[in-house]
């Protein structure tokens, strides 16, 4: 019984050493110095054919380990493999057991532990190759250099200088009184093309014309003309004294006849109504005097 024991195990042995494949691995050195480079060899023999599966290229080491070259060999019955690297950092890195598959079968290396040392002294003397040179640099070596920093400078003035401009001179332009009033002129030249006062169409025609106004009102005095009813509306224009009084009575007068238009109490003729267009046109051209008027009394 015994013997029969012993020769099984030494059957299993045999067979190993006859069909089983043979994984083996070696580190050059154990010590290195900063970017030395060493050596990992990785080796299979008695292959049988069979596939190996192992980390691709350049990512079998771990992270510490800067790969020069990964080479591969293999053939029908012999797998090789050579890593060369180097370390950059002062201390012990572990290159640990890894796991290679051969066939079906799953095998693993022995594990390594590498120590990498700074073999400069603290008081060794660094010696140049050569000389340095002092190299004289003219307006274009100077441009050269610094043609891309100024550029940029120069693209950022501009831009700080077309936000300033906007800034300080973009919103006022939209609100300069003589752009107000012309585009107010416009406004009421539009409406007299619709030729609501030839065709009779009186009550659409104050409404425009007292809209229109209301408008203009609003941004070029700054007062709230298009909230306001008509008698708050002229109530506000008497107590801010920002309009003047024959603007006042002209704006005073039309809005109250186009309230009596809008409501049926009253129907216009066509010279009212072409007093009244007059009247508007008017008071917007003399609108910009009253603007002038109210800044110099703010300024005192």
């Amino acid at each position: 019984m015994y013997f029969k024991f012993l020769y099984t195990v030494i059957l299993i042995f045999l067979s190993q050493i006859l069909f089983g494949q043979t994984l083996s691995s070696n580190l050059s050195n154990t010590t290195l110095a900063l970017g030395e480079v060493g050596e990992y060899k990785l080796k299979i023999d008695n292959l049988q054919g069979k596939n190996v599966v192992a980390a691709p290229k350049n990512e079998l080491l771990p992270f510490h380990f800067e790969i020069v070259s990964d080479s591969i060999s293999k053939e029908a019955n012999r797998y090789y493999r050579l890593i060369k690297f180097q370390v950059f950092e002062e201390g012990e890195f572990k290159i640990p057991a890894l796991e290679i598959k051969i066939g079906d079968q799953f095998q693993k290396t022995i594990p390594y532990e590498v120590e990498v040392i700074n073999t400069a002294k603290k008081d060794d003397v660094i010696n140049d190759i050569m000389k340095n040179k002092q190299v004289n640099l003219d307006v274009k070596d100077y441009w050269e250099l610094y043609k891309f920093y100024i550029l940029a400078a120069l693209i950022a003035l501009g831009i700080i200088f077309l936000i300033v401009y906007f800034v300080k001179y973009g919103r006022k332009s939209k609100d300069n009184p003589k752009i107000l009033t012309n585009q107010t002129l416009k406004d009421l030249e539009r409406l007299r093309k619709k030729n609501y006062i030839q065709s009779g169409n009186y009550r659409l025609y104050y409404v425009e014309l007292i809209d229109i106004t209301r408008d203009f009102l609003t941004k070029q005095y700054k007062i709230p003309a298009n909230v306001l009813l008509t008698d708050d509306l002229i109530d506000y224009m008497k107590t801010s004294n920002i309009i003047s009084e024959e603007n006042e009575k002209t704006v005073e007068e039309i809005f109250q006849r186009g309230d009596l238009v809008k409501f049926a109490k009253t129907i216009p003729n066509s010279e009212m109504m072409e007093n009244d267009f007059s009247g508007i046109k008017n008071m917007v051209i003399r609108s910009p005097k009253d603007v002038e008027a109210e800044q110099l009394r703010s300024m005192n």
